[in-house]
């Protein structure tokens, strides 16, 4: 046997292929999302720290209306492959595009709330539907 232990060998087609045949469904998403970040230039939501300025893109699980202090609030979750972040616009109770699926990039200042990364009133942009 080589001394080159098999993860740091180059994969061939073969490998690759038996691969993703092994690989879940969830698995196979999470690679599609990472490589589209990467693909786009966004930093990746696990590589980002509270008070950083980011651009981040991935897919929205979840879509809720959630009062804060009283106020109307969209919330959703942020998927990139590699993390969540959550995502609110203040003051709204919708926004047209915004539903679960949809994939979007979204820039703003991340800040920690209760342990989890969120992005308060980013800018966005929704990418479009279906394959690009």
């Amino acid at each position: 046997m080589s001394a080159v232990p098999r993860s740091e060998k180059p994969a061939g087609r073969f490998r690759r292929m038996l691969d993703r045949l092994s690989s879940s469904q969830a698995d196979l998403e999470s690679e599609e999302l990472r490589e589209d970040t990467d693909t786009a230039g966004c930093t990746r939501i696990c590589d980002c720290h509270d008070r950083q300025i980011v651009t981040v893109t991935g897919t929205l699980r979840t879509v809720t209306l959630r009062p804060r202090a009283g106020v109307p609030a969209l919330e959703a979750e942020l998927f990139d492959g590699s993390a969540a972040l959550d995502v609110v616009w203040l003051g709204r109770r919708s926004i047209v595009g915004i539903e679960p699926g949809r994939k979007l990039i979204a820039s703003g200042r991340v800040s920690m709330s209760r342990g989890r990364r969120v992005l308060f009133n980013p800018k966005y942009e929704l990418r479009p539907l279906g394959r690009e």
